[in-house]
């Protein structure tokens, strides 16, 4: 883990994205870095941290910097300000960092978005969402990934992993929609017990109001989606855009510009359509839980 201080480390993509906007609001008033340095008292080079997400902007020098762009209105200061709220309190007070020695960056931005999203759409080809899985089957995951050396390291993960899906039940709850290939039914994670306690706890999740899952059969044939599987996470933030998190073959990336965004929400939309209905996917995993009692 780095020895870097919490507000030295590289923002989240909420961070990136009020650096971003604040950047451009300040190229709109025609002033410099030097400019934004000296309302803010402080070096242009910190001032160019903050627009590349690199440091922590706190809520009274977005205030002063949008003054000193001449955006007086009240929405845009309240938008500002709280996506740097929410971009700050997740970095230094997120219940992960204790688990930090275990967690690459990427999950760890990963996690640290989720607890701020207000909603998840996922594509997945092989593994039963995290949200979903059961503690058995992440550990099944887990281990089979031999990521980790130890039998500590592996139980911390695992930990992590359960304390996400309490993301389900907050107030107000993340809504996660789910597609999942039919591949994931009969992946045999952890051993016929194990699928047969996931596969029913799949489709009790499925009945929750907030959570929902369909599958894409086998029989709907090739489609767009089956490169691998992605994440679209949205925000409730009105300055925060939808980001994606997108598996390829030398590991997951972030997927942040809009026409990049708007592409997997096509693929992911026309995934869902050619999916069962939720009432169809139900049944479906019900029989395929049964299968795997042989």
């Amino acid at each position: 883990m780095s020895a870097r201080t919490s507000a030295e480390r590289p923002s989240t993509v909420l961070g990136r994205q009020l650096g971003d906007e604040l950047r451009r609001l300040r190229e709109a008033a025609g002033l410099s870095t030097t400019d934004a340095a000296d309302v803010l008292d402080c070096t242009k080079g910190k001032v160019s941290r903050m627009e590349n997400g690199k440091v922590l902007v706190r809520s009274p020098d977005v205030t002063a910097l949008l003054n000193a762009y001449g955006v007086h209105e009240p929405k845009s200061h309240r938008k500002l300000t709280n996506l740097a709220r929410a971009a700050n309190h997740r970095r230094q007070h997120g219940w992960w960092n204790r688990y930090g020695p275990v967690l690459a960056d990427t999950y760890r931005d990963y996690v640290t978005l989720e607890a701020v999203a207000e909603s998840v759409r996922t594509f997945q080809a092989q593994l039963v969402p995290g949200l979903l899985q059961t503690e058995k089957y992440v550990r099944a995951v887990t281990v089979a990934s031999r990521a980790w050396q130890s039998a500590d390291e592996v139980d911390q993960f695992v930990s992590v992993r359960m304390a996400r899906q309490k993301r389900l039940t907050d107030s107000p709850p993340l809504h996660l929609c789910a597609v999942l290939s039919e591949a994931v039914l009969l992946q045999r994670v952890g051993g016929p017990r194990v699928m047969r306690e996931q596969l029913a706890a799949l489709t009790d999740a499925s009945e929750l109001s907030n959570v929902t899952v369909q599958v894409l059969p086998f029989s709907h044939g090739a489609h767009a989606s089956m490169f691998g599987p992605y994440l679209i996470l949205g925000f409730r933030q009105e300055t925060a855009m939808d980001v994606v998190l997108a598996d390829n073959p030398t590991g997951a990336v972030w997927l942040e510009h809009e026409p990049e965004v708007r592409r997997y929400g096509e693929l992911f939309d026309a995934a869902r359509t050619g999916a069962l209905s939720c009432v169809e996917s139900r049944s479906l995993i019900h029989r395929r839980a049964k299968e795997h009692e042989r």
